[in-house]
């Protein structure tokens, strides 16, 4: 009985080198992500720039999707991400408003605040 051909050496090689790149970036993740997780670290280890009830104005930076379903605005105040609820759907990014800050996440990495007015 003959060994395996060129042929099928070539694409087993090949196979292993599309999965092991494949392993690879997924161990390793995108540039996007250890950015995120190297910003959430820096962020475990500062108190927040704001107080639970302090009124704060911000521009909206983003739109997101909560797990309820509800539309919420994200803002940030000295690079902290504060999460607004009951925004006016009429808001657009780039709108400056008003907010209150209504709780901190687990780690007080975030907030979730409440909208007040457009400014």
């Amino acid at each position: 009985m003959l060994g395996p051909g060129p042929a099928t050496l070539a694409v087993g090689s090949f196979v292993a080198l599309l999965v092991g790149s494949w392993l690879f970036n997924r161990v390793r993740g995108s540039a996007d992500e250890r950015r995120s997780r190297k910003r959430h670290q820096k962020a475990q280890q500062r108190e927040p720039p704001v107080d639970i009830g302090d009124v704060e104005t911000v521009a909206i930076r983003e739109f997101t999707d909560h797990h309820s379903g509800e539309r919420r605005a994200v803002g940030k105040i000295e690079e902290f991400v504060v999460f607004v609820e009951d925004v006016p759907n009429s808001s657009e990014t780039t709108d400056v408003i008003r907010i209150k800050i209504l709780s901190f996440n687990r780690g007080h990495t975030s907030a979730t605040a409440t909208y007040l007015e457009s400014v």
